[in-house]
């Protein structure tokens, strides 16, 4: 199952070949109208890499007011070296006259490409001139959806997560949103040794972020299944959810001094802009990097979902979950199947840490915490004893936040979505497609009290 998802992401990696840097394309056409006379018009033609290392050469056509044309080309020189945002810095120019000078590259980067409102002339290719052009409502319905789509992977992989351990103990297991940062740090961490080793293609890049992150929570779950869930599995109570809340604490404060006093930063890959739909100046837009994570996160819930319900493991799983001592006498080995629900949870909740890390440049050693929660609202909302039912809860809090922030202030956003707990807890405990009893669906009731 995860090798399937790891050759899903590399093939589409594999499709984006070693894409331009939006970030960078964008500082490069700031130069254009500084260069050409106040007021022509700029037209980007084509945007490709430069015949130096770290360079971006920009061909466009300038139209003065008097109606002369004329077809030119700048060939932007960025560091070799990122900032701690993953970004680098410009640092030559070249037109099709010659470099440009020190003193005028100084006076350009100084007080045109560092102003503030320096994004406001940017000369935005014209791509977008050619989608189609649909009614505003729709452009911008189709933005919040997109948007929305790589939120939606990261918390149905985590509240399956979820699902797949509260299934088979009755118990939740609060961290997997630390498993997640820490599959984001190992990523960002393993990255750093392969680029100093010479190798700086974004498909390495993130490629070995996947196997590194993905390996490094697995090996961590298989441990923290040895040490606690198979040991305290039928202890009455809730010794499970103390046990691993703080396992999480400790995990947490264990990211926090390896990482240091700064986040490690992934650099940003495949985030250039594809133009989709079009109303008037809105322009409806995706990125291959989300279009990636998206398809990488859904496919492995998918695929964890049949895998669950048609391998022999699925099988000695639902009958460890039902009956742990009838499944023992017909030779099901109840420390195994434990193990490896918690390899597999772990590993795929530190996927969903590297899709946040590759979707927005890391998550920070505290970011798990929120991330796991939302994840855990999710896997309660759609049915927490349900693997199919709390990825559907994923969609549904990730909706959710695309359609609250779109229409409503942000600052009350994940406010709504706690009480949302608290309601679905009260009115629906099961969820939406857990269990049927109320009593029975609570994801607070220990396995022996039911």
């Amino acid at each position: 199952m995860l090798r399937l998802a790891a050759a899903i992401l590399l093939l589409c990696l594999a499709a984006c070949g070693d894409a331009i840097d939006a970030g960078e394309a964008r500082t490069c056409r700031l130069t254009l109208p500084a260069i050409n006379q106040d007021g022509a018009r700029l037209a980007i033609e084509r945007t490709a890499k430069g015949p130096y290392p770290n360079s971006l050469r920009i061909d466009y056509r300038a139209v003065r007011q008097d109606g002369v044309q004329r077809n030119g080309f700048v060939i932007c020189r960025f560091g070799a070296e990122r900032d701690a945002r993953g970004v680098r810095a410009i640092t030559g120019l070249a037109t099709e006259f010659g470099p440009m000078a020190d003193a005028s590259f100084y006076f350009l980067k100084r007080f045109y490409l560092d102003a503030p409102d320096a994004d406001a002339a940017d000369p935005a290719p014209s791509a977008a001139a050619s989608v189609p052009e649909v009614p505003f409502w729709l452009a911008y319905a189709s933005q919040q959806w997109l948007v929305a789509l790589p939120s939606a992977a990261i918390y149905a992989l985590l509240a399956a997560a979820y699902a797949l351990i509260y299934g088979l103990v009755g118990r939740i297991v609060l961290v997997f949103g630390e498993f997640a940062a820490l599959a984001s740090l190992s990523g960002v961490v393993g990255l750093a040794v392969l680029f100093s080793l010479g190798q700086q293609t974004a498909v390495a890049g993130v490629a070995a972020a996947l196997v590194i992150g993905v390996a490094t929570a697995a090996l961590h779950g298989f441990a923290l299944s040895r040490t606690a869930l198979t040991r305290l599995a039928r202890a009455p109570g809730q010794h499970v959810l103390i046990a691993t809340a703080g396992a999480g604490i400790a995990l947490s404060e264990y990211l926090r001094l390896m990482q240091g006093a700064e986040t490690r930063w992934l650099p940003p890959v495949f985030n250039q802009p594809i133009a989709l739909l079009r109303a008037g100046d809105f322009v409806t837009t995706v990125t291959s990097v989300s279009i990636i994570v998206t398809l990488s996160g859904l496919g492995t819930a998918l695929a964890l979902i049949a895998y669950m319900r048609r391998s022999h493991y699925g099988r000695q799983w639902r009958a460890v979950a039902d009956d742990p001592g009838a499944a023992a006498l017909f030779g099901v080995d109840e420390a195994k199947v434990h193990d490896r629900a918690l390899v597999i949870a772990c590993a795929i909740a530190g996927l969903a840490g590297i899709i946040v890390t590759v979707l927005y440049g890391g998550m920070g050693f505290a970011g798990g915490f929120q991330l796991g929660l939302k994840a855990l609202i999710a896997a309660i909302l759609g049915g927490i004893g349900s693997i199919g039912g709390a990825a559907l809860g994923g969609l549904a809090i990730a909706t959710f936040e695309a359609l609250w922030s779109s229409t409503m202030p942000i600052e009350g956003r994940d406010l709504v979505i706690y009480c949302a707990l608290v309601v679905v807890l009260t009115f629906k405990p099961g969820g939406f497609f857990g269990f049927a009893d109320k009593d029975a669906g609570s994801p607070f009731r220990s396995k022996a009290g039911r």
